[in-house]
């Protein structure tokens, strides 16, 4: 018996899953397949990866070595079989983008038709997640590429920036700062705000701009969601800052609903497309981010 990846993706998938029914449903094979390769690959190599005698699955320290450094093999003959395809068509193959909640829900609808029809030989792997989780997966090999609001953190990673989305003031329609076309932003000082929960980029953004205006947050209240906060600012609660393609939505709650934009210098994110320096896909990446580009439109000043 000779090693190969798929017992390679076996042992990853069971590290990961910590079930060998799991694993073996992730790999499409049944669990005795998965396990028996598994115990020849420990025969192979003769040592033990994994301790049987507990009710969970555990891996020895030799069996946590051995993962690492599968997933870099793995890794690596995924980079090759990326390098060969960019060469032979760039736009098309696998490709695994992960979004943000605050970006994912409200970009998909502007970007995916102008994608399925300028790239219709990609087959697109989609995943929604907050900002450190996405990170984790893209350094890990596990991902592709992000969307998501660039933050001065991730210098490490290359990036294609994709648009400025302006962020605006969000109140209930009666509110005072309502009555005019736009707001300053240091009348938000002594206005009490409502946040998105930790973990999303969107909140240590908006938190910046509003704290350094005077606002307060309302600390007994955290959002999941933007749309759980937009309806949470309709009931007069608070204000809170949305971004712009998030307006553009309409809800149950939009009649009871206001927005503003703030005069300059006016709150913003970047919005951008993050990926590994030296990704076998740039080629691939830079038309996407061109087509994404012409999808979106932002207000003018």
């Amino acid at each position: 018996m000779s090693m190969n990846l798929r017992d390679l993706e076996y042992l990853s998938a069971l590290y990961d899953e910590r079930h060998f029914r799991k694993a073996a449903e992730r790999c499409f094979v049944s669990q005795p397949t998965l396990s028996g390769q598994i115990r020849k690959l420990e025969d192979e190599l003769n040592i033990t990866l994994i301790e049987r005698d507990t009710r969970n699955v555990m891996f020895t320290s030799a069996g946590e070595s051995i993962v690492n450094r599968a997933r870099r093999v793995l890794d690596e003959v995924k980079s090759l079989k990326d390098t060969a395809q960019s060469f032979r068509d760039p736009m098309s193959g696998d490709l695994r983008v992960g979004l943000i909640p605050t970006v994912a829900p409200y970009l998909l609808p502007k970007m995916m038709p102008a994608l399925f029809s300028e790239c219709p030989n990609i087959k697109w792997q989609l995943e929604e997640q907050q900002t450190n989780v996405l990170l984790n997966q893209l350094k890990e090999g596990q991902i592709d590429a992000l969307i998501l609001a660039w933050l001065p953190e991730m210098e490490g990673l290359g990036h294609i920036s994709l648009y400025d989305e302006p962020l605006y003031l969000a109140s209930a329609s009666g509110h005072e700062l309502m009555s005019r076309d736009c707001v300053e932003l240091d009348e938000l000082d002594g206005q009490m705000v409502l946040m998105l929960e930790d973990g999303h980029c969107l909140r240590d953004q908006a938190m910046g701009y509003c704290f350094s205006a005077g606002a307060k947050e309302d600390g007994t209240f955290r959002a999941t969601s933007l749309e759980t906060l937009r309806h949470m600012v309709a009931t007069g609660r608070g204000v809170t800052l949305m971004p712009y393609l998030a307006i553009e939505q309409n809800t149950q709650a939009s009649d009871m609903l206001s927005y503003r934009p703030f005069s300059d210098p006016q709150p913003a994110r970047e919005i951008a497309l993050v990926y590994r320096r030296g990704t076998s896909r740039i080629r691939t990446l830079q038309a996407i981010a061109n087509v994404i580009k012409q999808s979106v439109t932002m207000p003018t000043a």
